[in-house]
């Protein structure tokens, strides 16, 4: 189960990375903005200045984060070293255009397709496809920032090939990154949480997307905004996502449990009525998916709500984690189950306590 703790301070976790502190193995791991690694907190590795590290929960954060695994301190290996065959498996995700390898180019490899899932997902607990979208989110996420230039942004990405890099990027985004940034666009953020690290997407017209970054539907959701609201995804500063960030803040210290930024959830007419009943559940309360069809007008459309709320890309702020069976279990969130359950009980407590 992971950690939902909060990571120690910012400070203290640099102190400990310079220190190269024992006691700290586990409890944190070190992006390095110039090099595009991230290591344990006992790395032989020169130490970076402050500002160019990241600090992260989990080596699983630090692939969503934009960083691959240190060679010298193998970070995602703590215990031991790692079987040859993930070994290169993972150094040919490194060098696969766009940072994903299909059955057809394994076998092409002499390496068995299945053989290497099992193997991977035995090793990291983690299946193969799941790093493929780690590392594609992570690095269309660090890369380009607003007004950065596209070849320096490529060289600190950890691709070999420029072409490899616009491939990863094209794949989240839709455009290379120079086309990208030459016109208007939908804005994304990554924002950090206890629960871990989210994508927010937004435009004026207000919040378009809110999803935590190792979500399988991530990857689909982007390219389903891109092609209804006919426009682009850059990463990049706006003022809804300014809000969103704030506001999320408040909500995990339990300041505030509510949201008034603006919303532009894009659906159907179905969804978005349903999506909109949902903003009525109060914080600290539950609904069923029966009382949603009611709401609705049609008591046997509980199907459809369901599928409504799993096509919800706006979490947390339109609260899907509010519904649960009418026997009170919990049941299907595109975020975990662990974290439905945490929010759930995070929302309770605050109210109780207000």
């Amino acid at each position: 189960m992971k950690t939902l703790e909060l990571l120690p301070s910012s400070e203290t976790m640099y102190r400990a990375l310079v220190s190269r502190d024992p006691s700290f193995e586990g409890i944190f791991y070190a992006g390095v903005r110039t090099t595009g690694i991230f290591c344990r907190p006992t790395c032989s590795a020169k130490k970076p200045a402050r500002e160019n590290v990241d600090f992260f929960a989990t080596p699983s954060e630090a692939l969503h984060g934009g960083y691959r695994p240190c060679l010298r301190c193998h970070p995602m290996d703590p215990d031991k070293r790692p079987p040859k065959l993930i070994e290169r498996l993972r150094a040919e995700v490194e060098r696969a255009s766009g940072g994903r390898l299909t059955d057809k180019e394994l076998a092409a490899m002499a390496i068995d397709p299945s053989t290497a899932r099992r193997q991977f997902k035995r090793h990291y607990g983690m299946t193969f496809q799941a790093y493929h979208r780690a590392r594609r989110m992570g690095l269309a996420l660090r890369e380009v920032r607003k007004g950065g230039r596209v070849d320096e942004a490529k060289n600190g990405s950890g691709y070999e090939s420029a072409s490899g890099f616009r491939e990863a990027f094209t794949r989240i985004f839709g455009d290379p990154p120079t086309a990208a940034k030459a016109r208007p666009a939908l804005f994304a953020e990554r924002i950090e949480t206890p629960l871990g690290a989210m994508v927010a997407v937004a435009d004026d017209e207000g919040l378009r997307l809110l999803e935590f970054t190792d979500r399988r539907a991530l990857e689909k959701e982007l390219p389903i905004l891109r092609k209804r609201l006919r426009t682009n995804i850059v990463p990049g500063e706006h003022r809804h996502l300014d809000a969103i960030r704030s506001q999320l803040a408040d909500y995990f210290s339990g300041k505030k449990l509510t949201f008034d930024i603006p919303l532009a959830p894009v659906g159907s007419s179905f969804q978005l009525r349903a999506w909109k009943i949902l903003r009525s559940i109060p914080a600290g309360e539950t609904r069923s998916y029966s009382w949603m069809a009611k709401q609705l007008g049609d008591e046997n459309a509980r199907r459809a709500v369901g599928r409504a709320n799993g096509t919800n890309m706006i979490c947390i702020v339109i609260p899907c984690h509010r519904v649960i069976r009418a026997d009170g279990t919990l049941c299907g969130y595109g975020g975990g189950l662990w974290r439905k359950k945490w929010l759930l009980d995070h929302e309770r407590k605050v109210t109780s306590n207000q």
